[in-house]
């Protein structure tokens, strides 16, 4: 399994579009069917991304909760719910739907954001505030690691 890795910065242009990084796409593209995932995250204020055979796999962890519980409602409503399915163009571009950048707070310009599974797209201010607590979160929390 290949894994999202580095950050890489990008604008918007002026119809809309941002080139996803080569390596990104690639690992998308190798996998069938090949869209990308966009979901408003729930742990942070950016855009999470995947592959489809990801959240796939998302789906049947969602699926083993009560189908009656508040917890599956709420997952199933924001990353189902608000999920959307992109192809890229022949420049390897997307568009970013409106209500996602909204809730980003992303206007001209982003930050992708390898994370393993999925990557995540940020507005870049609010990226570096955010990568300042990770930072000392990661620091403090050093010993859960101990093992590798």
């Amino acid at each position: 399994m290949s894994l999202f890795l580095s950050k890489y910065s990008g604008n918007i242009d002026k119809k809309g579009r941002i080139s996803v990084p080569v390596s990104f796409r690639s690992i998308v593209l190798a996998e069938k069917p090949n869209t990308l995932v966009l979901y408003p995250s729930i742990k942070s204020s950016c855009i999470e991304a995947c592959s489809f055979k990801r959240l796939e796999h998302m789906s049947k962890v969602i699926a083993t909760l009560d189908p009656y519980s508040e917890e599956r409602d709420a997952f199933e409503t924001i990353v189902f719910g608000q999920s959307v399915q992109l192809s890229f163009d022949g420049e390897g571009r997307i568009i970013i739907p409106k209500f996602l950048n909204e809730y980003a707070g992303i206007k001209d310009q982003v930050m992708f954001v390898g994370k393993g599974e999925v990557f995540e797209v940020w507005e870049p201010d609010s990226f570096e505030e955010y990568l300042n607590k990770a930072r000392n979160t990661a620091i403090t929390n050093k010993n859960v690691l101990k093992n590798l």
